[in-house]
């Protein structure tokens, strides 16, 4: 057999379990809350057809040829406005335009991350950050969270700890708003003492915002971004979720010499982002489109959390040791089980009643959370929440011990 001696980073990569999970999801009788989909019903397609129409009666030699590395000029005008309109100040020339944050957390883990190094990240975390810069060989450093978001103390007896080893986190990465995949928000109160804690043991933070403007309840709060004052913060966004993923489109803004290695490690990756769609969205962005697209989605969004909410209530088993979060905005909601259920087993008498989730070992990189799992409510219509809750409520039932039940909390 041919020995194609692959790299050592070859060898750390892992199949994403959400990607896997989608083939599932192509049953026409499975209901899915796996993937992270935007609702495809809200997609606006009249609009977007007559961009591309304007993108190539007005500028087609522009759109089909290589564009700045950088991105698009006009693309990067637009987001910097739209940024500001949001409460982030950023001037055009301190933009990258990615292809959309996966792209972006792949660029993070080259400039910064060399195997063994230590990454602070929530417990849990994006399954996709895990599977990103565990390729580099990151050494993850979980801090545990609670309904406000990652917890300072346990933040700081990290760094702590680290330190008495004479090891020096890289970063901090965290998702502030409706974290993927608790749901969670980060309290106010907690993004100030982050700052603190970061600033004093001198730390990145890598701030991942793709949630942040799908708030459909409570105060909208500053991003870590907003809120530096010493250049710290690296913020990275998409317009995967707050309007079309197809688009393939992100953009991050940081420290300068941050930006500058990740605008070279991007050169040796891809060249450039597509100029085509890049100036179709900065005219869909000019025009108002994507402030009109955020909110027709949180629109609809709070109404899918609410019935999917009400039908943990009526169905799930009043049990010991279930609970879910109530999120605030965003696409997701997490779900504990009692320690002795194992999401992984369940996985197939799920998918044999045919409702799909995503297990929660896959978002912690330490493998644990084999209780817990994610829910997603902005892709599947209101009918199919409820059908789907009650399809799994009925798997977890099998799967209670002995004993009277007691009270689920929410």
């Amino acid at each position: 057999m041919l020995d194609l001696g692959f790299s050592s980073l070859a060898g750390r990569l892992r199949r994403s379990e959400i990607r896997e999970l989608l083939k599932v999801t192509l049953h026409p009788d499975t209901i899915s809350f796996a993937g992270g989909l935007p609702d495809p019903m809200i997609f606006p397609y009249q609009a977007v057809e007559a961009a591309s129409a304007r993108v190539i009666k007005e500028h087609g030699r522009r759109a089909l040829q290589y564009s700045p590395t950088e991105g698009e000029p006009f693309l990067k005008e637009q987001l910097a406005q739209f940024m500001r309109r949001q409460g982030d100040i950023a001037k055009p020339e301190d933009i990258i335009v990615v292809s959309s944050s996966q792209q972006g957390l792949d660029l993070i883990g080259k400039i910064f991350i060399d195997p063994g190094d230590p990454v602070i990240v929530e417990r849990p975390t994006y399954l996709g950050t895990v599977q990103a810069f565990r390729a580099f060989g990151a050494d993850f450093c979980g801090v545990d969270m609670d309904d406000d978001g990652v917890i300072p103390e346990e933040l700081e007896e990290t760094i702590v700890r680290l330190r008495q080893q004479g090891r020096k986190p890289k970063f901090i990465y965290l998702i502030p708003d409706f974290q993927n995949p608790s749901g969670v928000t980060l309290s106010m109160e907690r993004r100030r003492r982050v700052l603190d804690i970061a600033s004093r043991n001198d730390l990145l933070i890598v701030e991942d915002s793709p949630y942040r403007e799908l708030r459909f309840r409570g105060e909208v709060l500053p991003s870590l971004y907003a809120m530096d004052t010493e250049k710290r913060v690296l913020m990275m966004k998409t317009l995967s979720k707050m309007f079309c993923p197809g688009f393939r489109l992100g953009w991050m803004v940081g420290p300068p010499e941050a930006i500058d290695k990740i605008i070279m490690a991007k050169q040796m990756t891809d060249l450039c982002t597509s100029a085509y769609t890049s100036i179709m969205t900065g005219f869909l962005i000019q025009d108002g489109l994507l402030e009109r697209q955020i909110e027709i989605s949180k629109n609809l969004y709070v109404r899918k959390a609410e019935v999917m909410l009400r039908a943990l209530v009526e169905h799930m088993p009043p049990i010991d040791g279930l609970s879910w979060s109530k999120p605030d905005g965003g696409m997701f909601l997490w779900v504990k089980l009692p320690e002795y259920m194992d999401t992984m087993e369940m996985l197939a008498e799920a998918a044999a009643a045919k409702v799909v989730y995503v297990v929660g070992t896959g978002f912690f990189a330490d493998g644990s959370g084999r209780n817990e799992m994610r829910l997603n409510y902005s892709y599947p219509s209101e009918e199919k929440i409820m059908q789907g809750v009650e399809r799994l409520a009925e798997v977890v039932r099998k799967r209670v011990r002995g004993g009277q039940p007691q009270e689920a909390t929410q």
